[in-house]
């Protein structure tokens, strides 16, 4: 990579964010409007770096490394202005170019520093790469890249990204997700001197055992954690729409039959192993909310709870009922797999996460929603709040921004978690895909609230 500068913000992007923060104050009230805008600067400002080879490095917050998942999911709210701010594409382009430049170096990786620094969440991992921040394979590593690439391509319909590299980096992905569908022949191993389970991998860095299942494994989900069974639901759902990205630039910008094919191909069987293996019945009498009977599952009988996504399978009987607040969650299903999820399994699947039976669910004074293994109990992730809001009702969106806005301990800034009955305890004080996902929820209200204010 070459040497990185931070560069003033071009004069066009920072003139839609402030009109796009104009409108939230219109909708939402001043407070909110002065929150949606000084994070939206702050994250281009604060945690991008332009390279002078047309890439840029992304900054989670206060950790200084680049994830795949957070550098995308840290766009997010910029991606309704790709296409009438070319400056704000332009910086989108680059994230892609930087993101792509990683798979290309370790597409196990979960997270990269900014060159050879040599800098390491902890040395003494096995993988000692001086590029690598942490080695920990997560599927979504793979498709929040080829997702923001596909975006950028369909909303402005530029092709500059998929390069030589580009056409490299995509057939490795497929290859590798087919690779992982037998982990038990796969080279990867993940060793970490600890004593938390969740931050290394059983079986001498291999995972705990599976089955072949058509799925694709991963030894953590997208918090970081390690998995306690090797097929995360969610993120073979996210996989496979990424296939399906990566069969539509494969066909119509690289001219790879073959390739689009592949993807497609191997995007139908990760979708027919969740159908397979991943789909389990209900909590009965633990699951407010869902209708009627099993359909379609061995033994099922009229009046048993309706079916729903499990959160992880090993494929040899070992089913994880539970969502995580990190995304590509269960609840998020809508926004990262909509032409591969099933609406009626999410349904159900929604009203479970979303209530006591699911063990990460948080009930307190100031907010109630999803947490996580991977923080303390009883906190609330203001990221599950957003996903919360943006898959459920208008009215719902309005309902958790105001519980957004008001649970952020007092400093302005949306955190990794925070105490469900004391929101001025809370971890990560800067925390840019949180920032980031508030935003994306009020510019969202603004748009179906008056979607004529200027």
């Amino acid at each position: 990579m070459g040497a990185m500068t931070r560069t003033p913000l071009d004069p066009a992007i920072t003139a839609t964010l402030t009109e796009a923060a104009d409108r939230v104050r219109a909708t939402s009230g001043t407070q909110v409007g002065d929150m949606v805008e000084a994070a939206l600067l702050r994250t281009l400002t604060d945690t991008v770096t332009m390279g002078d080879d047309g890439t840029a490095f992304v900054i989670t917050g206060d950790i200084p490394a680049m994830w795949m998942r957070d550098s995308t999911t840290q766009l997010t709210p910029y991606l309704r202005f790709l296409s009438t701010c070319p400056p704000l594409a332009d910086l989108v382009a680059a994230v892609v170019r930087r993101q792509l430049a990683c798979l290309d170096h370790d597409p196990y990786a979960n997270a990269f520093n900014d060159g050879p620094t040599g800098a390491h969440y902890d040395p003494e991992d096995v993988c000692d790469d001086p590029h690598v921040w942490e080695q920990k394979y997560e599927i979504d590593s793979f498709a929040y890249p080829v997702t923001l690439a596909h975006t950028l391509w369909r909303t402005t319909g530029r092709v500059d990204v998929f390069d030589g590299r580009a056409h490299r980096v995509l057939r490795t992905i497929v290859d590798q997700l087919r690779a992982e569908q037998d982990h038990d022949a796969s080279p990867y191993r993940f060793r970490r001197d600890t004593d938390i389970p969740t931050e290394t991998l059983a079986r001498d860095g291999r995972g705990t055992a599976v089955g072949r299942t058509g799925m694709t494994w991963s030894g953590f989900r997208p918090s970081d954690d390690a998995c306690t069974y090797g097929y995360n639901i969610p993120a073979n759902l996210f996989a496979a729409q990424a296939l399906l990205a990566i069969g539509d630039i494969a066909g119509e910008v690289l001219d790879d039959a073959a390739l689009a094919a592949d993807a497609r191909a191997l995007s139908g069987e990760l979708v027919a192993g969740v159908e397979a293996f991943g789909v389990v019945p209900g909590v009965p009498g633990e699951q407010p909310g869902v209708p009627g009977e099993v359909s379609g599952l061995p033994g099922a009988e009229p009046g048993d709870p309706a079916p729903i996504y499990a959160y992880e399978v090993d494929g040899l009987g070992g089913v994880l009922r539970m969502d995580d607040a990190n995304t590509p969650s269960l609840l998020s299903l809508p926004l990262v797999a909509p032409d591969v999820y099933d609406a009626d399994v999410w349904r159900a699947t929604r009203a479970f996460v979303l209530s006591p039976a699911n063990p990460y669910y948080v009930t307190g004074t100031a907010a109630s929603g999803i947490g996580s293994p991977h923080t303390k109990p009883g906190r609330v992730w203001p990221i599950a709040l957003a996903v919360e809001a943006l898959t459920g009702t208008p009215e719902d969106r309005v309902r958790l921004l105001g519980v957004l806005a008001r649970t952020d301990g007092g400093t302005g800034r949306m955190h990794e978690a925070f105490d469900a009955s004391d929101p001025t305890a809370f971890s990560r004080p800067w925390f840019s895909w949180a920032d980031s996902m508030f935003c994306e929820v009020a510019l969202v209200v603004a748009d179906e609230t008056a979607p004529d204010v200027c």
